[in-house]
C-alpha cells in the first residue's frame, strides 16, 4: 500500500493493519520529511486518544491529513504508533 498526497509518497509498506476501513502504515515506514506535528487531538471511545500530523509537500499543508494513536486501549494495541491518513491523501495498492 502507498499513501500519496501533492505527487509524493508518503508512506509504503506491504504490513497496514486495516481498521474501520483504514490503512493504518507502520511508523518506519512513513517518509517523515512529508510530517509536521500538529497540537490536535481526538479521543476515540475504543481506540484511545489520537495525536496528529501536518502534511507539508513542495511548500503546500495539508493540516492534521495524518494520525495516530501514540497509546492504545488494549482493544487497538495492535495500531499503537501506526499513521493513517485522510484530507485527500490517496491509499492505493
Amino acid at each position: 500500500m502507498k499513501a500519496i498526497w501533492n505527487g509524493q509518497v508518503l508512506a509504503e509498506s506491504n504490513d497496514t493493519k486495516v481498521i474501520e476501513n483504514n490503512h493504518y502504515f507502520p511508523p518506519e515506514t512513513i517518509n517523515k520529511e512529508f510530517f509536521k506535528s500538529s497540537d490536535t487531538h481526538t479521543n476515540c471511545p475504543w481506540k484511545g486518544v489520537a495525536s496528529y500530523y501536518t502534511i507539508e509537500v513542495d511548500g503546500k499543508e495539508n493540516k492534521d491529513a495524518a494520525w495516530y494513536y501514540p497509546n492504545t486501549s488494549d482493544l487497538a494495541k495492535q495500531i499503537k504508533g501506526y499513521v493513517a491518513f485522510w484530507k485527500g491523501v490517496e491509499v492505493v495498492d
